[in-house]
């Protein structure tokens, strides 16, 4: 049998062990794995409620509250992070209340604002939006007080318009500040960056929502309609 030269000429190079009249031609590395392959998770954990198609950045996972046959893709981030507010859709499940809260900027009421509310009512999500449930007279910041409270969820429209009304403390500030107080805020980032808006709101940024940078609006506005059904 030939014999190992490792403890005299040693192995840490190509060629030693290739000189080697034992191990020579032999060692391969960590160039290959053979038949080994990743393992496939079925589960985040019993509260994320994920089944995942597998790891990487081009993984997705559906939700457990995703229908039979839905289409919709969602990354694993995406499910982790509106996971807990699911769960507290579920615990409001007997309230007598609307879906969703849509806090934007005044500047987006007839643009995204108005684009998003209509996917979403078209998909028979209750939606209060200001633009139509402040009536002439009525005070806003109380309206928009009861519409929070009467809300399952609140959605956070974050613009580039929205970024620019942040640092006035005005409606939508006060809007963002009662909504970060629970596990009920879905941010969703159009037209901007997370980097944008983690200069101007760090704690809105640190609150992981949906992104049309990965689909249209309308497959986000899909997914909050899954979100809330019951």
């Amino acid at each position: 049998m030939a014999r190992c030269t490792a403890p005299v000429y040693s192995h840490r190079t190509a060629s030693g062990r290739e000189d080697c009249p034992a191990c020579g031609g032999g060692y391969r590395g960590y160039s290959s794995y053979g038949s080994y392959s990743s393992p496939s998770y079925s589960s985040w954990g019993s509260s994320g409620g994920v089944r995942s198609s597998g790891a990487g950045t081009g993984s997705s996972a559906r939700p457990r509250w995703s229908r039979a046959g839905s289409s919709l893709v969602y990354t694993p981030a995406e499910v982790r992070a509106l996971t807990p507010i699911r769960e507290s859709v579920e615990k409001r499940a007997t309230l007598d209340l609307r879906d969703v809260f849509l806090c934007h900027a005044w500047d987006d009421r007839q643009g995204p604002a108005k684009e998003l509310h209509d996917l979403l009512e078209s998909l028979g999500v209750k939606v209060w939006f200001s633009e139509k449930d402040v009536g002439l007279g009525v005070p806003l910041l109380r309206a928009i007080d009861k519409g929070l409270a009467n809300s399952r969820i609140g959605i956070v429209l974050v613009t580039p318009a929205l970024l620019r009304r942040l640092p006035t403390e005005g409606i939508a500030d006060k809007e963002l500040s009662a909504l970060l107080a629970g596990e009920r805020l879905v941010p969703v980032v159009h037209g901007t960056t997370d980097e944008a808006l983690r200069e101007v709101s760090p704690l809105l940024a640190s609150r992981s929502g949906l992104s049309t940078a990965e689909g249209p609006m309308a497959d986000v506005a899909a997914k909050l309609a899954e979100l809330v059904a019951l």
